[in-house]
């Protein structure tokens, strides 16, 4: 090519420049008739054997170029039919470029292929490919998996999130309920934070939310990052939420050693139990780990009321019992019941609706099931300890991390709100001044002597009253024997006349934990009252006996050995001082009124 070398005199010359117009509408002309037309025209014409090319001339041509493509491909539609990778069909190409374009024509750029239709058809291939094959489940994806596996697994990722507004209703232990209405992306946490401040309670995080269903005697605590909507799409109409506390949420964190025995888990066994509990609660949230669960549970065949004493073993993958003994290989386990899309429920009538063999039942219930008692796995343990064991480790198996994150959630609030709170200034005896108001206006008293002989008289005048009201037949509140008698009775604590069978059920729905306690009327004493705790999953029962000294009544727990004016005085000692207990009272038992 000669256009680095071309003289300034060829490129302003009329007749050179002439001819390269006629040359580029030549080129623009052979653009719109065709590729093979266009060849035939140069080989013709005389410009072909030419050397030298203007510069200013094959910009324009280019341009015009560009001109005519970006028309013809803005004519066309998403209607064009789409072939593989997405290119358009050529017959309605040409046809759209050999459509005349005008000059004034506004350019407009083109537009982006959809390959939409052409990644939907791949997916139904591949899915067709797929269905095409026989399912065959494989019991142990857990060695199968790579050691760089997301911790989250499928089950725990949050499904499609609804809009607008919900309305639901929840029920107290009182059975009294109250209609709230909610976004639907709220949790099953911001609920229950929502009704601590709504019903003034005491926001210790161990509030939840009960997913209750009476007709099939079963029940579960919601975690935290459950949407309440979508837990509310899968029940019945006369399923129900309850609100009431459970301390046992996330008690395995602080004590795993109480939650996992060392006989249950495989892991420990194989290293001698010389694991520590953190290598341990690691091991469970850790998705490439393979912890197991194994031991003996009942189980109840489907659609019969007989149950078989099975060697279970509980995976990530889900629950397996073994056909020959105790074995674990994989020609004798069979799948019980999967994790991803079921969910775990206390039974809380297992003996009368199902005729289980011990009163530790628990079950695995699918998601798609609401109301059929036959698709449920009922599973029953031989202790209350075994059966918190598996129910934990299902709930460590399906959500792993989550659970951890829900449970340092309230601290890190906590810790973040210390920050911001102001320190409460403490009020001592010095900072209060003695005070004057017989006269139309107050004044303070700055004579000592004044002050002390003001305290005095105003000391005789409440006892006169009181004494006075005495008289009258109405004791007065401030009386200490009328206090001693009925103060305990506004405490959370109390619980009145309740059976023992009731203190029971108390205690196991808001979480069997060590210190967990209620006091009661005694049914066999009427002037006893019974104190009802937990100490290691077990629930033991202490009468308190009145006793007399001085011509004064006391309370007791050990004989008279330490003595109490009332009921709320002992429960502060007991909170600071183990005594004769097994172990401190740390987490009251209570009940709330919505």
């Amino acid at each position: 090519m000669a256009v680095a070398g071309c003289p300034d005199y060829f490129l302003h010359h009329p007749n050179y420049q002439q001819d390269n117009v006629d040359r580029a509408a030549n080129h623009r002309q052979a653009d719109l008739i065709g590729p093979g037309f266009q060849q035939s025209t140069n080989r013709n014409s005389p410009s072909h054997q030419e050397d030298d090319v203007d510069l200013e001339a094959l910009v324009n041509d280019m341009n015009s170029s560009f001109e005519s493509l970006y028309t013809s491909c803005s004519v066309q539609t998403e209607s064009t039919p789409l072939l593989h990778n997405g290119q358009p069909h050529r017959s309605a190409t040409y046809q759209t470029q050999a459509q005349p374009t005008s000059p004034h024509q506004r350019l407009h750029r083109s537009q982006p292929m959809h390959i939409l239709a052409v990644r939907r058809l791949q997916e139904e291939e591949q899915q067709y490919r797929t269905s095409s094959l026989p399912a065959i489940p494989n019991p142990f994806p857990e060695l199968c998996s790579p050691a760089s596996s997301p911790t989250l697994s499928s089950g725990s990722l949050p499904q499609c999130q609804p809009s607008g507004k919900y309305i639901i209703k929840i029920f107290s232990e009182d059975g009294m309920g109250k209609v709230v209405e909610i976004p639907a992306d709220m949790m099953a946490r911001d609920l229950c934070q929502f009704l601590v401040y709504k019903n003034h309670c005491v926001d210790d995080n161990s509030w939840a939310l009960v997913e209750h269903h009476p007709a099939l005697g079963l029940e579960r605590c919601l975690e935290d990052h459950e949407l309440v909507v979508q837990v509310q799409a899968s029940m019945t109409s006369e399923s129900k939420f309850l609100f009431r506390k459970n301390y046992a949420k996330y008690e395995f964190f602080k004590n795993p050693l109480n939650f996992f025995p060392e006989q249950m888990v495989a892991w420990c066994q194989e290293t001698n139990g010389t694991i520590p509990p953190s290598q341990l609660l690691q091991n469970f949230l850790n998705s490439s780990s393979c912890p197991e669960i194994q031991g003996y549970l009942y189980v109840k065949e489907m659609g019969r009321k007989s149950w078989k004493k099975l060697y279970v073993f509980l995976r990530r993958s889900g629950l397996y019992f073994s056909t020959k003994g105790t074995s674990k290989e994989p020609r004798h386990l069979q799948l019980l019941a999967d994790l991803e899309d079921s969910n775990v429920f206390t039974v809380i009538t297992g003996r009368k609706l199902h005729n289980a063999p011990t009163d530790f039942e628990f079950c695995i219930k699918p998601n798609k099931v609401r109301n059929e008692v036959k698709e449920l796995r009922m599973l029953c343990a031989e202790d209350e300890q075994s059966r918190t064991c598996w129910m934990t480790a299902f709930r460590l198996f399906k959500y792993g991390i989550l659970l951890y994150q829900n449970y340092k959630i309230p601290q890190q609030r906590k810790t973040l709100l210390s920050h911001f709170s102001a320190p409460v200034r403490s009020v001592s005896e010095n900072s209060l001044v003695a005070m004057d108001f017989s006269g139309r206006i107050g004044r303070v008293i700055d004579n000592p002597v004044e002050a002390q002989s003001a305290a005095m008289e105003e000391g005789h005048a409440w006892r006169k009253r009181s004494h006075r009201m005495n008289i009258l037949g109405s004791p007065s509140p401030l009386h200490p024997s009328s206090l001693s008698g009925v103060i305990h009775r506004t405490q959370l604590w109390f619980h009145g006349r309740i059976s023992r069978e009731e203190s029971h059920k108390l205690i196991h729905q808001q979480g069997r934990v060590d210190g967990m306690f209620l006091l009661r009327d005694s049914q066999s004493n009427p002037k006893a009252f019974v104190l009802t705790m937990c100490h290691h999953q077990k629930i033991k029962h202490f009468q308190i006996l009145p006793c007399e000294e001085d011509g004064q009544m006391f309370l007791s727990l050990d004989d008279g050995a330490t003595k109490f004016t009332d009921l709320i005085q002992l429960v502060e000692f007991y909170t600071l001082n183990r005594g004769v207990l097994p172990c401190k009272l740390k987490h009251p038992c209570t009940t709330v009124a919505l």
